[in-house]
C-alpha cells in the first residue's frame, strides 16, 4: 500500500511539473491572431492603432493628379512613406518591389508615398525604378502637402502601413524590413486569406 501511495504521489508530482512547464512556455495568446504571423524581418509590427480609419487627406500622382487611399478600398494595402534622402527606405525599396511582384493584383497592392521636396519629386520618381521598385506606382506627399503624413501618424521614415480592404489599418512597422522575407510574404498571404 506504501509503495503505490509513492507512485501515486511521483505522478501527481510530475502532472503538476508538467503543466506547470507548459502553462509558462505558452503565456497569454496575442489578442489579434495576425500578431502570430509578426516574426522575423517584421516582428516589430505595431498592432496598437488596428481599427484606426485610413487618413483621407490626398496624396499625389507623378502628373499631380490626387488621389487617397480610399480609391483602394476593397484591396488590402501596404502603404510605405518613404524619401531619397533617407537611407532605411532606400535599403527596403527592393524588397517592396519584390513583395509587389510576388503578391500585387486584384487584392493586395503595395503604394510608396514619397516625402520628398516638390523640387525631388521627378528625381525621387525616378529613384523609385531606380532602386528595383518600378512596379510600383509613384505617389508623393511633399513637405507643402503632408496633410497625410501627420493624419496616418506617421514620426519617422520609413513608415510602412498595412490597411484592409475596407480602409481600417491592420498594423504598422516604423523603420526598415524585408518585405520580400517569407515571413512578410506569409503575412501578407494570412491577410488575403481574411
Amino acid at each position: 500500500m506504501t509503495r503505490l501511495a509513492y507512485i501515486a504521489l511521483f505522478l501527481v508530482g510530475l502532472i503538476a511539473i508538467v503543466y506547470a512547464l507548459m502553462s509558462a512556455g505558452g503565456g497569454k495568446p496575442p489578442e489579434n491572431r495576425l500578431e502570430a504571423f509578426a516574426t522575423g524581418e517584421i516582428e516589430k509590427l505595431d498592432f496598437a492603432n488596428a481599427g484606426t480609419p485610413a487618413a483621407e487627406a490626398p496624396f499625389y500622382q507623378e502628373d499631380g493628379s490626387p488621389g487617397t487611399l480610399a480609391d483602394y478600398q476593397g484591396k488590402v494595402i501596404l502603404v510605405n512613406f518613404w524619401a531619397t534622402w533617407c537611407a532605411p527606405c532606400e535599403k527596403e525599396m527592393p524588397s517592396l518591389g519584390a513583395l509587389q511582384t510576388a503578391r500585387g493584383g486584384d487584392r493586395f497592392e503595395v503604394v510608396a508615398i514619397s516625402v520628398d521636396s516638390e523640387e525631388d519629386r521627378a528625381y525621387a520618381a525616378q529613384r523609385l525604378g531606380e532602386l528595383g521598385a518600378s512596379n510600383i506606382t509613384f505617389h508623393s506627399a511633399t513637405p507643402e502637402q503632408y496633410e497625410i503624413v501627420y493624419d496616418s501618424g506617421v514620426q519617422g521614415f520609413p513608415t510602412t502601413i498595412l490597411y484592409d480592404a475596407a480602409g481600417t489599418e491592420i498594423a504598422r512597422l516604423a523603420g526598415d524590413a524585408d518585405w520580400s522575407s517569407i515571413e512578410a510574404v506569409g503575412f501578407i498571404d494570412a491577410l488575403l486569406k481574411q
